[in-house]
């Protein structure tokens, strides 16, 4: 080997990490603008709708109506109220079948070979729903309990609406939170005597249950900014709510009507609503990253 070859060979050993490095540096660079450019939409949209909304914004405006069209003054608390109503109704609908359905894809699927078969097309069902536009959602619960009469426009089909777009969430996050509790627990529990559904009660779905209400404060929180399904279940109504089977307000379908009309005091309260639903998913986003922190087991 010449002084030459040898020469050459060793300049290449130099350069090569050099260039790896250069690369790495700009692929971080790359990496990181991305990432960047990201957040910004997120950012963006807070920002816009905080200085639009904020100047609007105070206590009144969950004591009042809304005004009518033209006048200024009022405020959107049977919006609020109406909220609470359907996403609280759309919750106990969704979240009682969400996590049974989920117990059975996780402990009780694996039975047989037929089990498993179910198991695997309830899954596949559940991330087609999961994919299903909420207009869809909405559309459905109107035909099945608004035309036929059985509830007409009220919070009790938007309740249904939204526990149609709740149910895929809830079902996923609980079965994945089933999951990860390791399976020495459940034979720990059989071993001292337990039955397999005494197990599932008392020891595998307390483990699993701060990753459970991950899922449903995330579900809530979808449902909260829904405005398609409840336009063709909830309606509208410029009224306190007076049941449940009645047509009723709703913050987003507030934002909708409001937002498109030509007065100024309407477009005012609209950006207010859409400011406080902002603020609501922030912190049910931080809420879930909270309890999601805590360990599934004791």
């Amino acid at each position: 080997m010449t002084a030459t070859t040898l020469s050459s060979k060793v300049e290449g050993l130099i350069k090569r990490p050099q260039f790896r490095t250069l690369f790495g540096g700009v692929m971080t660079g790359l990496v990181g603008l991305c990432a960047l450019l990201t957040v910004i939409p997120l950012f963006a949209v807070l920002g816009f709708v905080l200085v639009r909304g904020i100047g609007r914004f105070s206590l009144t405006l969950f004591t009042q109506l809304p005004p009518p069209p033209g006048l200024s003054g009022g405020g959107f608390g049977n919006a609020f109220i109406g909220t609470l109503i359907v996403v609280l109704l759309g919750t106990l609908i969704a979240v009682p079948f969400g996590v049974l359905t989920a117990v059975y894809l996780s402990e009780f699927s694996n039975i047989s070979r037929t089990q498993k078969e179910v198991a695997r097309w309830v899954r596949f069902g559940i991330n087609v729903l999961a994919g299903v536009p909420s207009i869809i959602a909405g559309v459905f619960a109107f035909g099945l309990l608004v035309t036929t009469g059985i509830f007409g426009y009220s919070a009790a089909a938007a309740g249904v609406a939204l526990a149609v777009l709740m149910l895929p969430t809830v079902v996923r996050t609980a079965d994945e939170a089933l999951k990860i509790v390791p399976q020495e627990v459940r034979w720990a529990s059989v071993g001292l005597g337990a039955s397999n559904y005494y197990t599932i009660l008392r020891v595998v779905l307390p483990a699993a249950l701060p990753s459970i209400l991950t899922g449903v404060i995330l579900a809530m929180a979808r449902a909260v900014g829904d405005t398609a399904a409840l336009i063709f279940t909830a309606l509208f109504s410029s009224f306190w709510p007076r049941g449940v089977f009645e047509p009723i307000a709703t913050l987003s379908v507030l934002v909708y009507n409001f937002a498109t009309v030509p007065f100024k005091p309407q477009q005012e309260l609209a950006w207010a609503a859409s400011f406080f639903l902002v603020m609501i998913i922030l912190v049910a986003s931080v809420a879930s990253r909270l309890v999601i922190r805590r360990q599934p087991m004791r």
